[in-house]
């Protein structure tokens, strides 16, 4: 059912994108270093119930890699916020992983955009992040891109793997892995080390208690890139309604497990809503100086209808 049949122009170029469903709306956001075939294996089930969007983020699958592009994170947000308004979205559901976490963030906390629940599940949304390899090719890139290509290949195999505690089919490690292997797709996939800032995740951190959206969050355990205690360090920032370990996958739960992570949604939303929405959801975003002196509130927001 995966498909990416539809093109939008953006400020960071053409976007490839799919949709498919009935329903609610229900907004898919992927991370580094995957595309939206990420979620091809949880999207026919999702598609029972909701109009599900997915897209490939600027730089990545199958939308515009151009040699000039900046592909940071405050683009990706605002390219995020535009599409929710090409697509005519008023507060979809939105599922984000990895990065797709920080880039839903921004487009809420920075540019107004409103959702009607935001599931967050293995998302880098708060420093520090990266590794030291990720930090090797940001000060090395110029060396990285002049790799010979079944170098640069085994370098994209082993990253990938780097991020699963589970063997997957080698149909699905093609499938994450093509995109960065053509010409274009090898000089973007450093272009993403090279663009990397912590500054971009730093600018919404001290908001975060101030969502205006009920939020729940999604963690595989096992995760070799964003250990659990940083899961929980962003649980103690959001109080999201739910926090839903998944023992044993890692940090792509979508992949490694699909049926878990389905399994693990309709928990999240088994329970009758009775939805009581906090005072935070309500007020405007704090300015710098007031956010010193509020404290968030600890009630949790309820979801206001259920996502599975």
């Amino acid at each position: 059912m995966w498909h990416l049949d539809e093109t939008y122009s953006t400020q960071a170029g053409p976007v490839a994108a799919g949709s498919a469903g009935q329903g609610p709306a229900l907004v898919l956001a992927h991370g580094w270093p995957w595309s939206s075939f990420a979620w091809h294996k949880i999207i026919p089930s999702l598609a029972r119930t909701h109009e599900v969007y997915w897209y490939d983020m600027p730089g990545y699958g199958q939308s515009s890699k151009s040699p000039e592009q900046s592909t940071a994170l405050d683009i990706q947000g605002l390219v995020f916020a535009d599409l929710l308004s090409l697509w005519n979205l008023d507060r979809p559901k939105v599922f984000a992983h990895d990065f797709g976490g920080a880039i839903a963030l921004r487009a809420h906390l920075l540019h107004g955009v409103d959702y009607e629940q935001l599931i967050l599940m293995n998302v880098g949304a708060m420093r520090p992040w990266g590794s030291d390899f990720f930090d090797h090719v940001r000060r090395h890139i110029d060396a990285f891109t002049g790799l010979p290509a079944h170098i640069h290949r085994a370098v994209v195999y082993a990253y990938i793997a780097g991020a699963l505690v589970n063997d997957i089919p080698q149909d699905d490690l093609d499938g994450l892995a093509a995109p960065w292997l053509t010409d274009d797709g090898r000089i973007s996939f450093y272009r993403q080390f090279a663009q990397a800032d912590e500054a971009y995740t730093a600018e919404i951190e001290a908001d975060f208690g101030y969502l205006r959206c009920p939020t729940e969050i999604l963690w595989g355990v096992d995760d070799p890139w964003i250990p659990l205690q940083r899961g929980r360090a962003l649980a103690q920032r959001i109080q999201p309604k739910r926090f839903i370990e998944l023992p044993g996958l890692g940090h792509l739960p979508q992949i490694e497990g699909p049926n878990i992570v389905l399994d693990a949604l309709n928990d999240m939303t088994a329970a009758p809503a009775h939805c009581t929405p906090r005072q935070a959801l309500d007020r405007p975003r704090p300015s710098s100086k007031c956010r010193a002196m509020l404290e968030p509130s600890k009630e949790l927001p309820c979801c206001a209808t259920p996502l599975f």
